[in-house]
């Protein structure tokens, strides 16, 4: 009964540091889980913040945009109110041209527009850059015609300045739209990076429970072999205490036997070795 008891003890005891290890394998593994899910939530962060920088510059840029937008329109109003009196002047003269200055520039104001804001291949945009060119060089005949006039060389150069100024914030204004739709190409990156590392921390999460839970089985596992192992302790224990008072009764009770039988031999006037005084001390016989 003891040999299998003693056996029984040493398969929960392998059974215990099995579910030991097991649980320390999965706490180290959820503790790996949950420093990938905490670095996986501060590069979402980042890259929501980085997305947000990038959605104020767009912001700044396409409001650079609208006011560089009125300023451009107002210059050419102006501009066109000085080619409307130059075409009046024109038409007074007889020397009236199928294309009128004001008419060709606000073809070049509508072709560049659609130059900023429509998608259109390579070939394509090269063909309107062309054109746009050709129509401002029609501008310019017609404007050398207008200033062979002395009268109103003047304005026709104050109308030249403002174009000019139209132009070059023209310019300032496809450079912002540019710089506007790069910032929220980036803003739109940002947000889909951090919609993947975001997933992916989730996905950590997951894991990090699922390893933890599992260690958690694996403790209270190991703490029920703990107390099966305390228990087979008692039970051994008390066996091996039983089965030494048998024994000790057993031996004593031989001891009595034998120191009676040397008593006996005593009284029958035998001789006593000292080892046969000590054993009748032993069995308190003398």
């Amino acid at each position: 009964m003891l040999n299998d008891l003693i056996d029984k003890r040493k398969t929960i005891l392998a059974e215990s540091e099995q579910h030991k290890e097991r649980r320390n394998e999965l706490n180290a593994l959820a503790s790996q889980y949950a420093r990938e899910r905490n670095e996986l939530n501060n590069q979402t962060r980042q890259f929501v913040e980085e997305a947000q920088q990038h959605k104020e510059l767009r912001d700044k840029s396409n409001k650079d945009v609208s006011t560089l937008k009125d300023q451009r329109n107002e210059l050419n109003e102006k501009a066109n109110v000085l080619f409307e009196e130059l075409e009046e002047y024109k038409k007074e003269h007889g020397n009236i041209k199928k294309g009128q200055v004001k008419d060709i520039q606000r073809q070049i104001e509508f072709l560049e527009f659609k130059q900023q804001t429509e998608a259109m291949s390579a070939d394509k945009e090269r063909d309107l850059v062309e054109k746009i060119k050709q129509m401002k060089q029609q501008v310019r005949e017609q404007e050398a015609e207008l200033e062979q006039n002395k009268e109103i060389r003047g304005k026709l150069q104050d109308a030249r300045d403002l174009r000019k100024a139209a132009s070059d914030l023209h310019i300032k204004v496809t450079e912002s739209a540019d710089l506007a739709q790069q910032h929220h190409d980036l803003m739109v990156e940002c947000y889909r990076k951090a919609d993947k590392s975001r997933e992916e921390a989730d996905a950590r999460h997951r894991a990090f429970v699922e390893a933890q839970e599992s260690a958690d089985a694996e403790h209270k596992s190991f703490i029920e072999c703990q107390k099966e192992l305390r228990d087979y302790d008692k039970v051994i224990s008390g066996v091996r205490t039983k089965t030494k008072k048998v024994k000790t009764v057993k031996e004593n009770k031989s001891v009595r036997m034998e120191a009676e039988k040397i008593f006996n031999s005593f009284k029958s006037g035998e001789k006593l070795t000292t080892d046969d005084l000590l054993l009748l001390q032993r069995s308190k016989l003398i």
